[in-house]
């Protein structure tokens, strides 16, 4: 029997500033390894994962901004284009949005879950009707409660509508999902990230979110200033680096406007992109 298929959906863009995404890295150093504009800023892209289990679950990683605060953005910096409707996507591949049975996200900052739920008139509904929504506890209770300087990043419409449908699903220590599903916590970035390993006949795909959202920051040291906890974003990187290098997993990152996935290795006690990966 066929292992898991895993695909990409790249599902837009927008943009942040180059300072932000590499915090103490100075510019000289990082933009030798991704681009920024002349205003310094980086293109980003929000690479939703689509997996088709074997055991006939269709399970989405991830969902993007989506189109409900399309307004309320449009007063930020990071000027969104080129969204796509996740849904339509998913129909140009056969997939109804009623297939979709569960969305595991790896954490719920508005650019990672907004099509979560969309506007169906005047009010707002979950965009996979049927679909079980995998959050990891500690981030819930992040969301309801966050500190101020994270507040921003978190939309409750996003996933209201989810809850009331009682399709929530709390998360609080690795588990399988389903056969060669495997969902496992990190810190750092935000608490309680889902990262979701795939196992497939080609290879283990580490869908890693914003534990490493491009591949220029496969180096432990190069740690976003969005980041709430660096010292535990740097101690994160490791645990999933020497795995992945060792095994010579997929890693997918999510931001990754132009390496979208990679093979790492280590040399020594530092880790390399080995060569880009296509899925």
């Amino acid at each position: 029997m066929a292992e898991n298929s895993f695909q990409l959906i790249n599902t837009g863009y927008f943009y942040a500033d180059g300072g932000s995404m590499f915090g103490a890295v100075p510019q000289r150093a990082w933009s030798r390894r991704y681009p920024a504009d002349g205003d310094n800023r980086c293109r980003l892209a929000m690479h939703v994962g689509l997996v088709l289990a074997r055991c006939g679950r269709v399970i989405l990683i991830d969902t993007g901004v989506g189109d409900k605060q399309l307004e309320q953005l449009r007063s930020t910096s990071y000027h969104f284009y080129g969204l796509t409707d996740l849904r339509e996507a998913l129909r140009e591949r056969g997939i109804s949005p009623e297939q979709v049975t569960d969305i595991v996200l790896t954490h719920l900052h508005f650019d990672h879950c907004g099509y979560v739920t969309r506007k169906e008139r005047d009010r707002i509904v979950p965009a996979f009707p049927e679909a079980v929504c995998w959050v990891g506890r500690s981030q819930w209770e992040n969301a309801l409660n966050p500190h101020p300087l994270e507040a921003d990043s978190y939309f409750p419409e996003n996933m209201e509508a989810v809850e009331k449908a009682g399709k929530l699903r709390l998360v609080e220590a690795d588990c399988d999902l389903c056969e060669g599903v495997r969902l496992r916590l990190y810190g750092g970035h935000t608490s309680g990230q889902l990262v979701t390993y795939v196992q497939t006949d080609e290879s283990t795909v580490v869908f890693a979110g914003d534990v490493i959202p491009i591949a220029a920051q496969v180096s432990p040291l190069w740690i976003s200033a969005y980041d709430v906890c660096p010292m535990t974003s740097y101690d994160e990187k490791i645990r999933l680096l020497d795995e992945a290098a060792a095994r010579h997993q997929v890693i997918v990152h999510y931001h990754d406007a132009c390496t979208p996935c990679s093979i790492v290795k280590k040399i020594n006690n530092f880790y390399k992109i080995s060569h880009k990966v296509f899925l």
